[in-house]
């Protein structure tokens, strides 16, 4: 299908990579891996004709199609979210052109044992039967079928796309690229913004999909699961795997200790080479042999290794206090806000030395329970923190409380210790800041440079519980490991949320799953929960009770009420979120009004202020303010009160 030849690309003095040549099949599905930086989104961007290569060619048939999912996107507003989903059947007129096209050719032509009637044929039947795959016009269902698919609601199809984060507007361009049905899909980190539900319909998408896939992601289970050949971009060469990514890691290994065995050999073979030329430089009677050596040399290519190993890093949390036997013991908490209740009566004791995972879908309440046990927000209930006790908190705003006027290294070397300082370059390294990276400012990092550099930070502070929401968002494969181990060695406790299962894998002992307002409890490590949730829960967090009948037609009929209750449940609840969120920011603005206003009646109360224009004009001002906000809280209590 597509076919990569002699491809070099450069930015610099060093090519990125050159004489890269493979070619993709159909039906193939494509792990792309190498370390940071070594070109895996360029080369995708190459693919889809979006970069040129600096020499070499991509070649491919002329009716091919390819759907593209960059990293980053430039999002549109103006639509709802299904008019925006719908623009992937923009399409669709101009196949159906092409098909009544070939259908008359067809129907005009009498060669029917030609070698190109024959090709007709062929092409009539595969451009049908996409045309057929994508909706024939009726392509409603699937809309709704795949935005459902990666996670949103019924209502939230009429919703405005300009309401959504970037994550969200993510998962659109994701459906419609998968509506279109391309040949080929390049999907650059397709997972970052899914939740463990969402990757395994994307997983069964793909495997039903006729499509060939070319990915990068650093969730290793997803593609595991959905691909079975490994490309790996490193020291400049592609090097192709026809396995997946698990034996790849396997394939990998053996081929790095070739290399090491071949170069550590080529090394003694130089260095002979050079105490020979070095020995009889000056001999005339070996000037013959001297020269022929001095040619050898040349002609030697040295042989390159990846120039960074992270696989043998290991890092461990320094030494702090013992803890109490139960770091952690909730009873009856309850959270929310006024009458939306994100959890209640949630009761839960988790030991010394025990690892928790926190999962649920998005809007669940995980991160609120983790913000309740920091003590950031009230709530109701007990929820006692244990006896010398130290969390080590990891959220997505800790990459906010860097010193910005630090280097990515003094950031390090402030906080470590011990031996640890002699490998601050390993270690950040490991966390993809190698090399001149490391002497960035803090300041012009970017948001996911930032969370990466708040985690070594964290990796390297004396706890002994830690909490940890959403850790691996911005961290590769080898930097996950290394973080995987390190809480895996950590002698303390630890509650991870996070929708990984790969990294969850054989970390966890424990899962508390959120949904419904309620919290279960699961024993057992996130592949046994998952195991159940699909037996049980056929991927609902929450199900009536089941009712044994003969009648398969009244079984499904309950089920797909309890699907449709549930929804409508928790569109309610994210509505009165809403409004109570604009309450609450509204009766802010009003207290700081009224704060103002009580300052500056203070000052206007002074004999020598009693006459300040200035504070007069702003006391005016300030008033008129106040009065169209609590007119504006009047309209938002009354709309929040209807919801209710």
């Amino acid at each position: 299908m597509i076919s990569v030849e002699g491809l070099k690309v450069e930015f610099g003095i060093k090519p990125l990579f050159s004489d890269v040549t493979f070619v993709i099949n159909k039906r193939d599905r494509i792990a792309l891996v190498g370390k940071n930086g070594a070109g895996k989104s360029t080369l995708l961007k190459i693919l889809c004709g979006k970069q040129q290569p600096t020499a070499g060619n991509v070649a491919f048939p002329n009716d091919i199609t390819i759907g593209y999912l960059p990293q980053v996107m430039n999002n549109q507003d103006g639509t709802t979210v299904r008019e925006e989903t719908c623009k992937a059947f923009a399409g669709n007129a101009a196949l159906k052109e092409r098909i009544d096209k070939m259908e008359r050719l067809l129907g005009e032509r009498e060669d029917y044992e030609s070698a190109e009637y024959m090709e007709l044929v062929q092409k009539f039947s595969q451009e049908h039967e996409r045309y057929q795959m994508m909706g024939a016009g009726n392509y409603e269902a699937e809309v709704e079928r795949t935005l459902t698919g990666l996670g949103f609601l019924r209502s939230d199809f009429e919703r405005p796309t300009s309401e959504f984060s970037g994550g969200w507007r993510m998962r659109i361009e994701l459906a419609k690229i998968l509506l279109q049905r391309p040949d080929v899909l390049l999907l650059d980190e397709p997972t970052n913004h899914l939740d463990i539900e969402s990757i395994q319909w994307l997983e069964q998408f793909l495997a039903q999909s006729s499509s060939a896939v070319v990915m990068v992601s650093h969730d290793r289970a997803f593609i595991n699961n959905v691909t079975n050949r490994t490309l790996e971009i490193s020291c400049g060469k592609i090097i192709d795997y026809r396995v997946k990514y698990d034996e790849y890691v396997v394939l990998r290994k053996e081929r790095r200790e070739q290399q090491i065995r071949a170069y550590e050999n080529q090394q003694k073979e130089i260095a002979e080479i050079k105490d020979f030329i070095e020995k009889f430089r000056y001999k005339p009677t070996k000037s013959v042999q001297v020269q022929s050596r001095i040619k050898q040399l040349a002609k030697i290519v040295p042989i390159e290794i990846d120039d960074v190993d992270t696989s043998a890093l290991r890092l461990k949390f320094p030494a702090s206090l013992r803890s109490g036997d139960y770091p952690l013991i909730c009873e009856d908490v309850r959270k929310n806000y006024a009458s939306h209740v994100v959890f209640d009566h949630v009761s839960l004791t988790i030991k010394r030395g025990e690892k928790v995972a926190f999962v649920g879908k998005n809007g669940e309440g995980k991160s609120t329970l983790v913000k309740c046990i920091m003590n950031e927000i009230p709530f109701d209930g007990s929820l006692k923190v244990g006896h010398n006790v130290q969390i080590g908190y990891f959220a997505q705003n800790q990459a906010q409380l860097l010193d910005e006027n630090l280097s990515v290294f003094e950031t390090i070397d402030n906080v470590a210790t011990g031996d640890i300082r002699l490998r601050i370059n390993d270690i950040l390294g490991a966390f993809m800041f190698g090399g001149e990276s490391s002497e960035k400012k803090v300041k012009v990092l970017s948001g996911g440079e930032r969370s990466r550099l708040a985690m070594i930070k964290l990796l390297l502070e004396p706890v002994n519980f830690l909490i940890l929401d959403e850790p691996t968002n911005h961290l590769d494969m080898q930097s996950k490991d290394v973080l995987k181990e390190a809480v895996r060695s950590f002698d303390g406790t630890a509650i991870i949320v996070s929708h990984d299962r790969e990294f969850l894998d054989g970390l966890v002992t424990k899962v508390y799953e959120f949904g419904g307002g309620q919290v279960k409890e699961h024993l057992g490590g996130i592949y046994d929960f998952l195991r159940s949730h699909n037996i049980d829960s056929l991927n609902h967090l929450e199900k009536p009770s089941e009712k044994k009948s003969d009648d398969k037609t009244t079984d499904e009929t309950i089920s797909t009420s309890g699907k449709q209750s549930y929804a409508d449940q928790k569109e309610q609840r994210r509505l009165i979120r809403k409004a109570e969120k604009a309450v609450a920011d509204s009766e802010v603005q009003i207290e700081r009004y009224e704060k103002r206003l009580k300052e500056l009646d203070d000052l206007l109360c002074l004999p020598e202020n009693a006459s300040n224009m200035v504070y007069i004009t702003e006391y005016t001002s300030t008033k008129r303010c106040l009065d169209d906000e609590v007119e504006r809280w009047e309209r938002l209590s009354e709309e929040l009160e209807r919801l209710i």
